[in-house]
């Protein structure tokens, strides 16, 4: 199952658009939509255009990670939120958590706390991740 364009939204509202290299807040060279540049990647500059084929591919990443790692039946807007979720946490750090055990063991009503955890950056609380968490958390328990 594929993302919808919910998720592609969502990460594109809170990410933002980068033209230029930076370094995001948890230290990671970045462009475009949030992303993360990997050490054969160059990129000093890019369009909006080469941003969205970039979003696009991770979050098709992020969305395998979630469709790997849970053993449930998602539906659509789950499956967008985790997705985002994913894109922004990474796909290791979803599959060492609770969050993913508590979607496991169908603890769905815990989704909204687990995911809530999610909010600091080296000890600190990121009034910008609060916001996203509890946009995921909307779309995930929408029906």
């Amino acid at each position: 199952m594929p993302i919808s364009e919910h998720c592609t939204e969502l990460v594109k509202r809170f990410e933002g658009f980068r033209q230029q290299l930076y370094t995001c807040i948890g230290g990671y060279r970045t462009i475009g939509y949030g992303h993360k540049l990997s050490l054969h990647e160059n990129f000093q500059q890019i369009s909006q255009e080469e941003g969205l084929e970039l979003l696009h591919k991770d979050l098709e990443i992020s969305s395998r990670s979630v469709l790997r790692n849970t053993t449930c039946c998602l539906s659509q807007y789950q499956l967008d939120a985790l997705s985002s979720f994913v894109f922004n946490v990474g796909p290791a750090a979803f599959q060492r958590s609770t969050l993913r055990q508590k979607i496991n063991y169908q603890e769905l009503d815990k989704v909204e706390c687990e995911m809530l955890k999610w909010v600091y950056v080296k000890a600190f609380k990121v009034p910008g991740l609060v916001l996203r968490r509890k946009a995921e958390i909307e779309l995930f328990y929408r029906c």
